[in-house]
């Protein structure tokens, strides 16, 4: 599976959380798993359950499969310093997080469709690769051909501002990773530590 697919209100459901405006319209109204005993007595989740939903929490924030949690993972785990903070900083400067991120697709979801159909470059050059790391320094932009689309467009009129580590020129429809993010700056409130013990069992 190469990313989410299907209801993601249901899969927000289940993990509690809210990656677009329509799931999180889908928790206000029904804050509690899917299924029959879905609105029953929880038990207390075992410290694997813990670790799994958190895994899973962090997989969907990103819509990424298992394969590529795990290949991250270990990359993260294999540099120096935290292997936490390395996971949330490789996660954060993927192609794709970055489009969502400088406010050019309006979820995470939507900016992974849009590398992919080839609407972005990289310092000049088309990606087509959601996955493609971004190093400090490179320039995001919408392609040329690009600006006209109705969905970009709209997502740019309507981003948030954005963390201090992108800088964004709106009227270019670019931005530029300025510096790699540290932990405290990157805006997902997950337990990373969690997902490292999952990997590291």
């Amino acid at each position: 599976m190469s990313s989410f697919r299907g209801p993601k209100s249901k899969v927000a459901r289940a993990l509690s959380l809210a990656t677009t405006h329509k799931t999180q319209k889908s928790l206000d109204r029904r804050n509690f798993p899917p299924g029959q005993h879905g609105a029953g007595r929880r038990r207390s989740p075992s410290v694997y359950k813990q670790q799994l939903v958190e895994k899973q929490r962090l997989r969907f924030t990103y819509n990424i499969s298992e394969a590529q949690m795990r290949k991250t993972y270990n990359e993260a785990n294999r540099r120096e310093g935290s292997a936490g903070d390395n996971l949330m900083i490789l996660l954060e400067t993927r192609l794709d997080a970055l489009v969502f991120r400088m406010g050019f697709a309006r979820t995470i979801f939507a900016a992974r469709q849009y590398v992919a159909h080839g609407h972005f470059s990289v310092n000049g050059v088309r990606s087509y690769t959601p996955s493609r790391m971004v190093k400090a320094g490179d320039i995001i932009a919408v392609r040329e051909r690009s600006k006209n689309h109705a969905q970009i467009m709209d997502a740019i009129e309507n981003a948030p501002e954005a963390p201090e580590y992108l800088q964004i020129d709106k009227k270019k429809m670019e931005g530029t990773l300025i510096a790699l993010p540290l932990r405290e700056q990157i805006p997902v409130k997950l337990e990373e530590q969690l997902v490292v013990e999952y990997y590291s069992r």
